[in-house]
């Protein structure tokens, strides 16, 4: 699965590095000579030039069957056989080593014969000549004692920027004998936003005219490395915030916007902290009643009481295990009807009980006996090869992407096999053994790992680490589980802290949350260092970090922009817009309209959010996009709009019978409110949890009188509107 998905990834553009790099400009200097002072080496000067113009990506010759019968290594993670591709096959056709010039490989990737590809290299330049010098040199691999890459550096690493400014990039690579080389014009660049500033093939980087942080990667013979590039609003400077800060997490994201020159919102109303919260803590919307109830409080410290109220309830456990659940795969169609459920219930149990998330990563990680006493082992079920089992825990717990890994060097961070199948091999004694009630699940024996390309024995060792030399002792997973957890693991706590800073502000400090590397850094580093060393300390208790980012006077902001910030979408200058995701959405109708949702295999009263099979069939669940749980990327679930949606909730027979129910809310608030003034008042508190605005309740006054002749169908009319708008469909 992983080679599938990482090859889909590259087939549609996900990895664009080299789909746009521009010819190489001519370089004055003696025709095939190249300006290198060494003895030429495949590895080191050729494959480069490969990776630079795109040659050995998996749009072109990189592909898993290749480009017209020439086939290289995705990136050249493999130069041995990317030189004996070259120089051998096709009967040696593609390279004349006495006549340079005359080889099919210099005349098609300049342009002299047809090449699908076109002209990537022109005649003239540095790039052409170090080919020519390289054949007419005899095509040599090089020693297998000479230098290789050790790191490189961009340089500047971080700068402050100007809008519509340029800067250009230097990359200098270190290799294994200390000697350094600019390799600039040899390098891959890409920006991780386009939008704040984009990167040309030369590594010269344009500053658009928006406010924020763009990561500008560079890319050579395997290492990475960014520049982070801080863009300030142009324009007066922003006042003064005028509300102090509630804890920390408002003193760093204050000074960020210092930065920027951004000043945030003011702070949300009562009526929208109220609705937010639910949304965001128990995935329900409160009801008329509790909506009143809350605007009469006026206790100073009321919101933080709402918090606390709603870490008590029940939904609270069954709606972030419907979150975990998605991320952790319960799925039926792998685990059957029990162990599907059995897992959703130890995943329930154990954020209904607040287990410490280090607790629950630990015993997901080390189960083992009889699934029916252990059923957190049924994660070795959904991910059952040893490589999706070590993916699956590094994406889900540490944020990190490893899966481009098990077939080359990770285009985008330090990962290599090595690295990959390091972790694979803390997995290789998971197995399944049938037992006397139930199967069970064990880890021994001592399997070995070894290296696809190159044989080496692989031992267990974890990202970041260092290879022992032996094999360890006993459950591998035992040793993992000990690192992952640790407090001082730089991956565990960010992650965590990253994934719920995206779920509560309606985005990450690190996007997307489940791709943490070097080359795609934090946009207030300060805070996500903040937040997680906040969760070490709380022992890694989310209620209580909830409770930290709920109180924070950046999450209570409005989503009413200001001057300075209407564009900013990256640094929590205000409250974004957020789209309800299916299951929540589809309560949220059914509890505004009184009338629950039935589920096939469900018992009656049975909310969305309470689920635990993603395969019960419903149209509106997959139409506003809940995952399927096939892998445990966060992007499976669709959070964005479409007409289809739009179309649904305007014209499905199904609301409107919800709307029109005899026992539904609309019924039942139009046979007790004969005052039009109080009904529309219910009306709003039903659906949107406030009392109407002045001119709200003129509106739908003048509506109701209008209708007064067919009340209920006016009412109906008007419940309608409110279900269909921006309010109702979004979390703001």
């Amino acid at each position: 699965m992983p080679r599938v998905v990482c090859h889909l990834l590259f087939a549609f553009g996900l990895f664009p590095l080299f789909l746009f790099a521009k010819q190489e400009p001519p370089t004055p200097s003696v025709a095939g000579k190249s300006t290198i002072q060494r003895p030429l080496d495949f590895e080191r000067d050729i494959t480069p030039i490969f990776s630079r113009f795109g040659c050995n990506a998996s749009s072109c010759h990189g592909k898993a069957e290749g480009q017209n019968g020439f086939k290289l290594s995705v990136f050249g993670y493999d130069p041995v056989a990317d030189h004996s591709a070259l120089v051998r096959e096709s009967r040696g056709r593609r390279i004349s080593a006495s006549a340079p010039e005359n080889s099919l490989l210099l005349r098609k990737i300049s342009g002299e014969i047809p090449h699908s590809g076109g002209a990537r290299i022109q005649r003239g330049t540095a790039s052409y000549q170090t080919m020519f010098a390289w054949m007419g040199s005899g095509t040599p691999f090089g020693s297998t004692n000479a230098a290789r890459v050790a790191g490189i550096q961009i340089e500047p690493p971080e700068r402050a920027l100007a809008a519509n400014s340029q800067l250009p990039l230097r990359v200098i690579a270190t290799f294994t004998d200390g000697s350094k080389q600019d390799v600039t014009r040899l390098s891959v660049f890409q920006s991780n936003n386009e939008g704040l500033a984009r990167v040309d093939a030369e590594g010269v980087i344009t500053t658009g005219n928006l406010a924020g942080q763009s990561a500008v990667m560079a890319r050579f013979l395997g290492s990475v490395a960014a520049c982070r590039v801080l863009i300030a609003r142009s324009g007066p400077v922003a006042p003064a915030n005028r509300v102090p800060a509630f804890n920390f997490i408002d003193t760093l994201v204050d000074a960020q916007l210092r930065k920027l020159n951004l000043a945030p919102s003011d702070l949300c109303d009562d009526p929208t902290f109220l609705r937010r919260a639910h949304l965001d803590i128990i995935g329900t919307a409160p009801t008329a009643a509790e909506a009143r109830t809350f605007l009469a409080d006026t206790r100073p410290d009321r919101r933080a009481r709402l918090v606390d109220a709603l870490l008590a309830r029940p939904e609270y456990a069954d709606y972030w295990a419907l979150r975990w659940a998605d991320l952790l795969r319960v799925d039926r169609q792998a685990l059957g009807h029990k162990g599907a459920f059995a897992y959703y219930q130890w995943i329930r149990a154990a954020l209904l009980e607040n287990h410490p998330f280090d607790r629950v990563a630990r015993e997901l990680l080390t189960a083992e006996g009889p699934l029916d006493e252990a059923a957190a082992g049924h994660f070795y079920k959904v991910a059952k090869r040893p490589g999706d089992m070590a993916g699956t825990v590094a994406q889900v717990f540490l944020g990190v992407r490893i899966a481009c890994a098990e077939c080359h060097q990770h285009p985008y961070d330090r990962w290599s096999q090595r690295d990959y199948y390091g972790m694979q091999a803390f997995f290789q004694q998971v197995s399944y053994k049938k037992g006397a009630a139930s199967e069970l699940l064990t880890a021994e024996g001592t399997p070995s790992t070894s290296h696809p390309r190159t044989g080496e024995a692989i031992q267990a060792y974890p990202l970041g680490g260092v290879m022992p030399t032996t094999t360890a002792e006993g459950d591998r997973r035992q040793q993992l589980a000990t690192w992952l957890a640790a407090p001082e693991n730089p991956w565990f706590a960010r992650n965590l802290a990253n994934r719920m800073t995206a779920h509560f502000f309606g985005r990450g400090l690190v996007e997307p949350v489940d791709d943490v590397r070097a080359t795609n850094p934090p946009t207030n580093p300060p805070l996500l260092d903040a937040l997680a060393e906040h969760l070490v300390k709380a022992r890694f208790d989310l209620k209580q970090l909830i409770r930290t980012i709920t109180a924070s006077r950046t999450y209570q902001l409005s989503s009413t922009p200001n001057s300075t910030n209407e564009k900013d979408e990256q640094n929590y200058s205000r409250a974004l817009f957020r789209r309800l995701p299916a299951e929540v959405l589809l309560d949220a109708v059914s509890q505004a309209t009184g009338i629950p949702e039935k589920f096939d295999g469900t018992p009656a009263g049975y909310r969305a959010i309470q689920l635990w099979d993603s395969q019960v069939e419903h149209y509106f669940l997959k139409l506003f996009g809940r995952p399927q749980r096939a892998s445990a990327c966060e992007c499976e679930r669709n959070s964005g709009p479409s007409i289809s949606q739009v179309l649904h909730l305007m014209n499905s027979p199904e609301l409107q019978n919800k709307l029109a129910h005899d026992g539904g809310t609309i019924a039942r608030l139009v046979g007790e409110h004969r005052s039009d003034e109080r009904l529309a008042e219910e009306i709003y508190l039903s659906f949107f949890s406030r009392l109407p605005t002045s001119t709200e309740k003129a509106a739908a006054l003048r509506h109701l009188q209008a209708g007064s002749s067919q009340r209920r169908q006016a009412t109906e009319d008007l419940a309608w509107g409110l279900l269909n708008s921006i309010e109702f469909t979004y979390n703001h």
